[in-house]
């Protein structure tokens, strides 16, 4: 039985894709206007879609754009009311580290004249 099917299959392959597609065309007709119809339908279902989204991001992007401006806002009054605090603890060092310096000279000193 194999001895004449691989001939046989040989012989018929090289033709099998021009068969296919002269037959194609015949079954798919009717299909493809119904489903041209669908197809159609569809996207304009999805290009509803993407509108309503499209008009929804931009409302959220305005939305998180006001905070966005609200917070540098806070930030940069934060930032005003927190410079003074911070000159003030930057004296505070410098005095501290001269305060300290003073003691390790005073210290250096009365362990030598001894």
């Amino acid at each position: 039985m194999a001895a004449w099917f691989v001939p046989a299959v040989k012989a018929i392959l090289p033709y099998v894709s021009t068969i296919v597609a002269a037959a194609m065309p015949v079954f798919t007709t009717r299909k493809s206007n119904e489903a041209a119809a669908a197809q159609v339908q569809l996207l304009q279902q999805q290009i509803a879609e993407l509108q309503t989204a499209a008009s929804q991001n931009a409302a959220n992007v305005k939305a998180l754009a006001e905070q966005l401006q609200k917070t540098v806002v806070a930030l940069e009054q934060g930032a005003l009311g927190a410079e003074p605090k911070y000159r003030r603890i930057a004296m505070l060092c410098i005095g501290a580290i001269i305060v300290s310096c003073i003691a390790l000279g005073v210290s250096l000193i009365a362990m030598f004249w001894r």
